[in-house]
């Protein structure tokens, strides 16, 4: 996604982001999680209570329950939702959205968008957010990339129709409730086979929108790329580099 997120209209954005109401149990086997460092940076000392919106299957709640914090999970989603339910119990989670979460004023001390901000139209739930989180709050903003730096990767994602284009002058839009944002990049990799490579390529919003001959196509240039081209072995496991954008903002 270039600049750390798709720049759509808000029709297409909706359309795209249908995509995820259903296969949460393929999305929560295939999509990888996220590093510890970032859930580190973003969380202030002394936080107690987080959110975690737009959470689907509760890749980024898992971070903030581990680290002690009383979480509720928000997603619009009630397939990603049921295994959000059954992998991580302990969050209270709920169907809603970022610019209308259903939760109550002032109650967080921090709310994560992992991987859904692009899905979310800004100004309004910036509104919305900041109207949960206390005075002082924080609000993260997490993003998953691949690390197209690497020549391999950059020629993978291309062909997964990933987009993921790292670019360091990007920054994601927040309304004005929120005051100082800054980043932090964590790079790391993840350890998967060829064959959870083209499983993950069907998680992707280009793939979940095309067509069957879209899609043979799509799966038939991945399975020449890794196993022809680059030689992998049928299931090889292969570490795949990605990059981790983690925004934070404070409730002004």
């Amino acid at each position: 996604m270039a600049r750390g997120g798709p720049r759509l209209e808000h029709g297409r954005r909706l359309e795209l982001g249908r995509s995820f109401q259903d296969g949460g149990e393929h999305y929560q086997r295939v999509r990888p999680g996220y590093p510890a460092d970032s859930a580190d940076w973003l969380i202030p000392a002394g936080a107690a209570d987080a959110v975690d919106v737009g959470a689907g299957t509760g890749k980024f709640t898992a971070l903030l329950l581990e680290r002690g914090l009383a979480v509720s999970a928000v997603d619009p989603s009630p397939d990603m939702l049921e295994q959000l339910r059954a992998h991580y119990a302990a969050a209270d989670a709920t169907q809603g959205t970022a610019e209308a979460t259903g939760l109550a004023d002032s109650s967080f001390d921090v709310v994560s968008v992992a991987q859904a901000w692009h899905w979310c139209d800004p100004l309004p739930a910036s509104t919305e957010l900041a109207r949960i989180l206390r005075p002082g709050g924080t609000l993260g903003l997490i993003w998953n990339q691949l690390d197209t730096s690497v020549p391999w990767v950059h020629r993978l994602s291309r062909i997964m129709h990933a987009g993921d284009v790292y670019k360091p002058g990007f920054r994601p839009v927040v309304g004005p409730e929120f005051e100082g944002l800054e980043s932090h990049v964590t790079r790391w990799e993840d350890s998967l086979s060829t064959a959870d490579i083209m499983e993950l390529t069907k998680s992707r919003s280009y793939y979940l929108r095309a067509g069957e001959a879209t899609r043979s196509k799509v799966l038939a240039n991945l399975d020449w790329y890794l196993h022809e081209h680059l030689g992998h072995a049928v299931e090889e496991d292969i570490s795949l580099p990605y990059l981790t954008l983690t925004w934070r903002a404070t409730k002004a």
